[in-house]
């Protein structure tokens, strides 16, 4: 399987940091919505810095995801797909990475905001990006929030439309994003049995 994304099917490195970011995404959404509920105490706090920790690493991906992309394209829409569905994957994409680096950024100036120190799985310490602020602090923490649900939203309707492509279409949307999966011919371009 090709590193780089083919006019067929996404690379390997492409298909890497799209099922990492998911598992992330996954995991720091359940701790952003549970972890209010702790009792103080360590575990709290330890929970409070894995999920910064997590929304750093985000950041960092979403990046590079961003760079790879401009580096390696994508591929080619599938055959036969109407120009409005091309327009609308598009545009999900473009929003969806907009949203992995405005929640992460939005974390990060409540976090300097509240004026907590920012680690990253305790092995170095990040700037604030703000002084310390109340107002900005419960402003950063509705945004977050707000880009919290608009991401969730977003993530269900991409995989709704990939699962549609794949059950219904019958087309090889999801399957050239899946580890270790040829795109297979579309209908369309396949031959009638003799």
């Amino acid at each position: 399987m090709p590193l780089k994304n083919t006019r067929d099917r996404w690379g390997s490195v492409s298909k890497l940091l799209h099922w990492t970011t998911l598992l992330l995404l996954v995991w720091i959404g359940w701790l952003g919505l549970t972890m209010g509920d702790l009792p103080n105490g360590p575990g709290k706090i330890a929970t409070y810095a894995l999920h910064k920790s997590i929304g750093i690493t985000i950041l960092t991906l979403a990046a590079i995801r961003i760079a790879w992309r401009l580096y390696a394209g994508a591929p080619d829409p599938i055959p036969g797909s109407p120009r409005w569905q091309e327009r609308i994957a598009s545009l999900t994409h473009l929003a969806l990475y907009g949203l992995l680096l405005a929640m992460p950024l939005s974390g990060w100036i409540l976090n300097s905001a509240s004026g907590f120190p920012l680690q990253w799985f305790g092995l170095f310490n990040l700037p604030a990006i703000t002084g310390k602020d109340h107002e900005l602090h419960e402003l950063a923490e509705y945004i977050h929030e707000w880009l919290f649900w608009a991401m969730a939203t977003l993530v269900v309707l991409h995989a709704s439309a990939a699962f549609y492509h794949h059950l219904f279409q019958r087309d090889a949307t999801l399957a050239r994003m899946l580890p270790g999966r040829a795109s297979r011919v579309e209908p369309s371009m396949e031959t009638p049995d003799a």
